[in-house]
């Protein structure tokens, strides 16, 4: 009985070792730095990755699978892949091969289904020299502009829409995605944020691909943003719920991510309020990262605070106070941040709001106002905005500053003692404090 019972098993267990996984779809998002190749698998997949040169081709073999379809082919301003293709290999494996445009590093890793997917083998392309070039470029520009003392900057705002790529986000009643509705409401901010003196807006996703969250604050970082603000569309198992809420990281997030950053000091090139703590013993360290997440989140509670009230403007407000939450995107102990839910995308009539182009402009427009209201109280020392000094340019009269400063004629006569309305280019004049700006 004991033999019978023992080849039953050992039948049951090479019989599930050996079931055949179907590839059931393969989906391509192409990055600025990189490109994720998704094989959607109907369970776990034993795979071997090779690389051949000659021409460049990165090889994919998996063990017991077949394709169900036609593969997805990769758009033609990819930069790393020119075409997919399959075919059968010792009649039960699957072999597929990806043609590359140039040699390339790559990441392969299986992932758990969750409430969007199923099983999913992924491959991640990429040329580490590429991105290392465009970081030392960024930090060139940057450095320059810092480089100019007689020069005012601009305060930079880095704007992240949530989620992308093969992560959609929330999914509204009708079917739209969030990473879709918060993609366009970034790029309407940032387009209003950047006809603004004095403010510059830099987007940490421009199209539809996915960002790791570490590396959405290291983009931030590496603009030296001066604030960081994650724009996502909310949801809930209730329909019903509705409005829009900012969050800040809470305490306890804030805690636990000083221990971590404590703990990686040592090979991390990070820095904390312009200091890096390689090199600190652990008290210093550990003062001046608490110093600079302090710092960091009383702008973040005071920044959130403005927006609110912006947004109040435009419907419904879930909640009224600003929220805590130990989100990891809001995990950057030097530069303010905030996470913006614009709305809950399961409402129905908040996810038909979301996917107006009017609607995302009013609810842009808000979140100007709340910004313009923080930096007019809390300018960064050095940026334009902090300065309330203008020099007057070409073709510029007293009446377009006046109404470039939402002041009046008359009120910039009186604080610059001018006695008529002429004034010259190159001149420089003092806008009141209370303008508005």
């Amino acid at each position: 009985m004991r033999f019978i019972l023992l080849n039953c098993l050992i039948f049951f267990s090479t019989s599930v070792f050996a079931k055949t996984v179907t590839v059931d779809n393969v989906r391509v998002w192409a990055a600025p730095d990189s490109t994720r190749v998704v094989f959607d698998v109907s369970g776990p997949v034993k795979h071997k990755l090779f690389s051949l040169n000659k021409p460049h081709r990165a090889v994919i073999d998996l063990k017991n699978a077949t394709l169900k379809k036609n593969t997805t082919q990769p758009k033609a301003l990819d930069k790393y892949l020119k075409g997919i293709r399959s075919g059968a290999r010792n009649k039960n494996d699957l072999r597929i091969v990806l043609d590359l445009k140039k040699q390339i590093k790559y990441k392969i890793f299986q992932l758990q289904p969750n409430k969007h997917y199923g099983h999913r083998l992924v491959i991640d392309l990429f040329d580490a020299e590429i991105r290392q070039v465009k970081k030392e470029q960024t930090r060139k520009e940057i450095k320059k502009e810092t480089q100019q003392p007689d020069k005012l900057r601009d305060v930079i705002i880095a704007i992240d829409a949530g989620h992308g790529g093969d992560d959609p986000g929330a999914i509204g009643p009708s079917g739209i995605y969030e990473k879709d509705v918060v993609l366009k409401l970034a790029k309407n901010l940032a387009k209003d944020i950047n006809k603004e003196r004095g403010m510059r807006a830099v987007l940490i996703r421009k199209d539809d691909y996915y960002i790791k969250l570490r590396n959405r604050i290291e983009k931030a970082r590496e603009y030296k943003a001066d604030l960081f603000i994650s724009i996502h569309a909310d949801a809930f198992r209730d329909p019903k719920v509705r409005g829009s809420s900012v969050y800040v990281l809470s305490k306890r997030g804030a805690s636990s991510e000083a221990a971590k950053w404590l703990a990686e000091k040592e090979n991390s090139s990070d820095l904390v309020g312009g200091v890096s703590l390689e090199g600190k013993d652990d008290l210093v360290a550990s003062v001046l990262l608490d110093l600079s997440q302090t710092a960091s989140l009383e702008a973040s509670i005071d920044v959130s605070t403005h927006i609110i009230n912006g947004l109040r403007k435009v419907g419904k407000v879930h909640k009224r106070s600003v929220q805590s939450a130990p989100f990891a995107v809001l995990k950057s102990p030097d530069i303010p941040s905030v996470l913006i839910e614009t709305g809950f995308i399961s409402n129905p009539t908040e996810e038909k709001k979301l996917s107006d182009h009017k609607y995302r402009k009013k609810m842009s427009n808000a979140i100007l106002i709340g910004l313009k209201g923080y930096f007019r109280d809390f300018a960064p020392e050095g940026s334009l905005l902090s300065s309330r000094k203008h020099i007057i340019e070409r073709g510029e009269t007293l009446s377009t500053i006046a109404q470039q400063y939402r002041v009046s004629p008359n009120m910039l006569k009186k604080y610059n003692s001018l006695k008529g309305d002429f004034v010259r280019a190159g001149q420089t004049i003092i806008i009141p404090r209370d303008s508005g700006t």
